[in-house]
């Protein structure tokens, strides 16, 4: 899915003045013989990438990183490469057909560990827009604060914008106040937000977040991705987990 994942990220470079960069790691986790296919795999996807970001006119820059330190996961060095970008976008993982070059947990690895927005996008489908109809799913905390300030630049160049806060149980009274108060700080940097607050009913909370997004249309989801495990450390918060492995519109996420 390179091909959609890249397509999108011209989309927004466009939209946003942005510099392209495109990165191919190679990690090695013991010394083994080099495999032909994978040197004609990175030869096919960095032609692709230069006559795509040129024909594009945006500026842009290949990477091909083969790391020399065994040991040294695709992980580990798609991470320090985020450190010096503002947004990182990653593909959702296929289970039914992984691939054994990159690591099933990349999109939660980054999320956690790169400091930066990541913007994963689904294997299955067409994404012709960016952030058009952009739905933030609101829940008052620090995640969500995260996600909300990093997708700022987005935000500020959406038609539609709204949030939406998911309960389980019966609407809390102080729900309103959270919403419009959301509302109020988006005003005050030019942005008209609608805010909603939907009770799942007979669904889960992601189940509810994915409908509402295909019933508005939304062409990129933002939301908070972690929450604090027992012992104190963070970890992909289990609606977060849920959305990315039932993904069906880009979500970006922020921790």
């Amino acid at each position: 899915a390179s091909e959609i994942r890249l397509g999108l990220a011209i989309i927004y470079a466009r939209k946003h003045g942005a510099h392209l960069r495109g990165l191919y790691p190679v990690a090695h986790a013991y010394y083994e013989p080099r495999e032909i296919g994978e040197q004609s795999s990175r030869e096919r996807i960095e032609a692709l990438f230069r006559e795509k970001t040129a024909f594009a006119g945006i500026t842009s820059e290949w990477i091909f990183l083969d790391s020399s330190v065994i040991g040294i996961t695709v992980s580990d060095i798609v991470t320090m490469q985020s450190y010096y970008s503002d947004l990182v976008i990653a593909g959702q993982t296929n289970y039914r057909t992984p691939n054994i070059n990159v690591p099933t947990d990349l999109p939660e690895h980054l999320v956690k560990a790169c400091g930066r927005p990541v913007l994963v996008v689904p294997y299955a489908g067409l994404f012709e827009t960016a952030g058009e109809r952009i739905m933030i799913a609101w829940k008052a905390g620090r995640e969500s604060v995260r996600s909300l300030s990093d997708a700022m630049p987005h935000i500020n160049k959406a038609l539609h914008v709204n949030i939406v806060g998911v309960s389980e149980e019966t609407i809390p009274t102080d729900s309103d106040i959270h919403m419009k108060s959301v509302c109020s700080y988006l005003a005050r940097h030019a942005v008209t937000a609608r805010a909603d607050h939907i009770y799942t009913g007979n669904l889960s909370v992601g189940d509810t977040i994915l409908n509402i997004a295909c019933e508005q249309s939304t062409d990129l989801l933002v939301m908070g991705a972690c929450a604090p495990t027992r012992g104190g450390a963070a970890a992909l918060s289990q609606v977060a987990r849920h959305v990315l492995s039932h993904l069906t519109v880009p979500v970006l996420l922020s921790h």
